[in-house]
């Protein structure tokens, strides 16, 4: 959607508004046994709302009388409606001006599409940046089991993006709160949505994010154990487990070692009634006489 300013037509149209205006206060005013404001703030707004490109564009000129819009002008109907009682006389006198009104309708093609292809030209239409998506999980309150997950969209331009919070597959609507769209420095836009929840192991929590500047919906994930508690836990039971295998390695092989010189010194000592009886004893004496 764009606005432009107002045109050479626009200049006697608004000086016209100001008569109806004017006028109206003043009978309104007589009726009301008050006197009308002395100063006030009339204006007139025309956009340029276009659908799929070019392919159907719509022009409308919106008149405000004090912050409030009485009248406008719809290309789409092809001629003036009052908003209010106020711009209802004002309405009637511009639908019944041909020329003006055929002025109008042409600003469609005249001024809508043709600043259109200029902006095109220069890459402000087209322009495309495809979101960052990041999941950071943080606590409100340590001692509650709730987790709060914030999805966070960065980076990204055109301003509209779909942002959804998915739990085992499915839509997560409780706990989820939006933020507003802030802009960034380069013309980019950022945005974060919330989601308060009660993790459990074996939960999946995705973010998904739909953006024009992307074919398809970015989706990240995150699982509970994940989370920089649980894999400190998971750290150190490993840790643990992994010492207390080595010393269960240490004292069995000291053990087993202990149990080993038992046996052989057992081996070499005979005892004292089987002295001599033993061949290679009996062989050795023999020897030695």
């Amino acid at each position: 959607m764009w606005g432009r300013p107002m045109g050479s037509a626009g200049v006697p149209l608004l000086l016209l508004l100001l008569l109806v205006v004017g006028a109206l206060c003043r009978i309104a005013g007589s009726e009301g046994g008050k006197e009308p404001p002395a100063h006030f703030l009339a204006q007139d707004k025309g956009e340029c709302h276009f659908l799929n490109g070019t392919q159907r564009v719509r022009y409308l000129v919106r008149y405000i009388y004090d912050r409030q819009e009485i009248a406008r002008f719809d290309s789409d109907l092809g001629k003036f409606v009052a908003v209010t009682e106020l711009g209802q006389p004002a309405a009637d006198y511009w639908d019944s001006d041909k020329v003006y009104m055929q002025y109008l309708r042409a600003e469609v093609d005249r001024f809508c599409r043709y600043n259109y292809g200029v902006l095109q030209g220069i890459h402000v239409i087209g322009r495309r940046a495809k979101p960052t998506v990041t999941i950071s999980p943080t606590k409100a309150d340590p001692a509650s089991p709730n987790t709060i997950l914030l999805c966070t969209a960065t980076g990204f331009y055109p301003l509209e993006i779909d942002i959804r919070w998915l739990k085992n597959g499915r839509p997560e609507k409780e706990g989820v709160a939006f933020g507003e769209e802030l802009q960034n420095g380069d013309w980019t836009y950022q945005r974060q949505v919330m989601l308060e929840t009660r993790p459990e192991r074996g939960d999946v929590y995705a973010c998904q994010v739909g953006h024009a500047s992307l074919e398809a919906p970015v989706t990240v994930q995150w699982e509970p154990r994940s989370s920089n508690s649980a894999r400190s836990k998971l750290w150190t039971g490993a840790v643990g487990a992994v010492l207390g295998v080595a010393f269960l390695a240490v004292g069995l092989s000291l053990y087993l070692k202990s149990k080993k010189g038992e046996s052989l010194a057992t081996s070499f000592q005979q005892p004292a009634d089987q002295a001599g009886k033993h061949p290679a004893y009996d062989r050795m004496k023999n020897g030695w006489s």
